[in-house]
């Protein structure tokens, strides 16, 4: 629910009374309501008189409008026409003497102020203006200080909460102890971190949140009902969490009477402030945690950690299990994707799926990539898949992942994750981004992938397909595709010529062409294996 708009210049009235409660003054005791009774709701911040012709000019919203009636002694036709116009600016409600200059008010007048649930209001002959104003203004401004300083003693609560090193729990009950509601908090995906309060209403808050879920964005909460509520409070509201400029859940309030009321929500927004920074503080924490992980398990999977036994130990101490069988998951981002804004999600997305299968694997995410170390016995595939639908929630990045063969225990970690990068890279430059590719999968570029010398690799591609091994001539690269589906279809002439859209007799001169380029493979098995190899290693480029 949208709290209202609170100016920030100091000796502004924020609070009021209710139309209702300022009928309960003693000075109004003998007055009476003729119309408009549904909006006993409605807020009173200040008062006005009218007593000159042009004072819609001059009225502002939340004001209880007096009048004897004076400027429209001559114009009771403008009777009718006065409330909705008063309505329309925002006023609270109008309190008129009847007997001096107008007898009695239209029936048209009333029929629109009950229509509009625009309070009318009768008052008696011997309560004077002034009587009137100094009580209401008095009882307004006792109500502000009264609220200024509820306010502050919530915000000593919590500010001492923080002091404490209190956490999003304290804070919530915290705020169900000063308002006496109950009270949860929030993230970002809808999932409820901390609730205080009674049982009963904490349960109804939860379902409300759940039938929400995290459809509703953070920074737009509930909207405000209307003043017009017979004084009644709101029975949800929701205020947001921002930090630094982003939006981390929100506050969440529930009272079955509908007892929230708008001095209450300012407590709320305190707290929403608290909780801000406590998930500041959390998140700088967590910051420096997974820096110590991250630079761990890469010392771990470069084999620079020291003995297994203290690998061991050490990784029990960050909640990981690694001398039990693993299989390690590479999950790279891909080259396209924004790795400013897409890391930390992938990180994030990583390590829900992990912890879902697997509480005891290692999780650490290093410049553009993310480090699974799974027990071997999970599906790791599914793990993927899980993470990958997190991912997807925010497209367009993406990532592909690599998995290598299951590991006996942290000495044969090193080689685990070089395999799994490799199925990562492999699988991207063979299936495109967003490929899943295990390393047992790769066939013949599991192979090529184990040629620790790439030189040698790009030598031999040059030796075997000469000029047609680069790009540098479009008809090369043509060539070079041709020789391609040629091999892949076996030397199949006719089903090369329709892949290709190629005529029969054009395919013929190709083939003529490459045989002087490259020999004659049509009848030469070992020169085709070595073509296809070559054409293999350069489908890897870049890995």
């Amino acid at each position: 629910m949208e709290p209202p708009v609170r100016p920030a210049s100091t000796g502004t009235i924020i609070h009021g009374l209710s139309v209702d409660e300022v009928l309960g003054v003693s000075t109004l005791a003998q007055a009476r309501l003729i119309a408009g009774e549904s909006g006993l709701g409605r807020i009173v911040q200040r008062l006005n008189v009218m007593e000159v012709p042009d004072v819609l000019a001059w009225v502002k919203p939340h004001e209880l409008l007096l009048t004897t009636g004076y400027p429209l002694r001559n114009t009771p036709q403008s009777l009718g026409r006065l409330v909705a116009d008063l309505d329309e600016r925002g006023l609270s409600a109008l309190a008129i003497k009847l007997g001096r200059y107008v007898d009695e008010l239209p029936d048209e007048m009333v029929e629109q102020a009950d229509r509009l649930a625009f309070p009318l209001i009768l008052l008696p002959d011997d309560v004077g203006f002034d009587d009137i104003l100094n009580q209401v203004l008095t009882d307004i401004l006792n109500r502000q200080a009264a609220v200024l300083a509820r306010g502050e003693e919530a915000h000593r609560a919590l500010v001492q909460v923080v002091l404490a090193g209190g956490g999003l729990d304290e804070v919530t009950e915290g705020v169900a102890g000063l308002l006496d509601v109950a009270v949860a908090a929030v993230d970002g995906t809808g999932r409820v971190l901390a609730t205080a309060g009674p049982p009963g209403d904490v349960t109804v808050l939860r379902e409300s949140i759940a039938r929400e879920g995290p459809a509703v964005p953070a920074a737009a909460p509930r909207p405000a009902p209307p003043l017009s509520t017979g004084g009644r409070g709101r029975d949800f509201v929701s205020v947001p969490v921002v930090a630094g400029g982003h939006h981390h859940g929100r506050i969440v309030a529930h009272s079955p009477s509908s007892a929230i009321r708008d001095s209450d929500v300012g407590i709320l927004e305190r707290a929403a402030t608290v909780a801000a920074l406590v998930v500041t503080r959390q998140e700088a924490v967590t910051a420096v945690e997974s820096k110590y992980r991250a630079d761990f398990l890469r010392d771990v999977l470069t084999g620079r950690a020291g003995s297994a036994e203290r690998v061991t130990a050490r990784a029990r101490a960050f909640g990981w299990e690694l001398e039990r069988p693993v299989t390690v998951l590479v999950a790279e981002l891909d080259p396209d994707s924004d790795e400013r804004t897409a890391q930390d999600r992938l990180v994030t997305s990583w390590t829900t799926a992990t912890r879902r299968h697997d509480p005891r694997g290692a999780v650490a995410g290093f410049s553009h990539e993310v480090v699974v170390v799974l027990d071997a016995a999970v599906d790791a595939a599914r793990v993927a898949k899980d993470a990958a639908s997190a991912f997807a929630d925010t497209p367009p990045a993406t990532f592909s992942t690599g998995t290598s063969r299951p590991s006996p225990g942290v000495a044969a970690l090193p080689e685990a994750y070089t395999q799994a990068l490799k199925a990562a890279r492999v699988g991207r430059q063979l299936h495109g981004p967003g490929a899943v590719a295990h390393f047992d999968q790769l066939g013949v570029y599991r192979l090529l992938s184990l040629v620790q010398d790439t030189a040698e690799l790009h030598a031999f591609v040059r030796e075997t397909l000469g000029a047609l091994a680069t790009d540098d001539d479009a008809e090369n690269a043509d060539l070079r595709r041709t020789l391609q589906v040629l091999l892949e279809t076996n030397l199949n002439v006719a089903e090369t010529a329709r892949r290709l859209h190629f005529h029969y007799n054009t395919l013929r001169y190709r083939i003529g062409k490459l045989e002087r380029l490259l020999g004659d493979f049509t009848d030469d098995p070992h020169l085709r294996l070595n073509l296809t190899l070559a054409l293999h290693v350069l489908r890897m480029r870049g890995i």
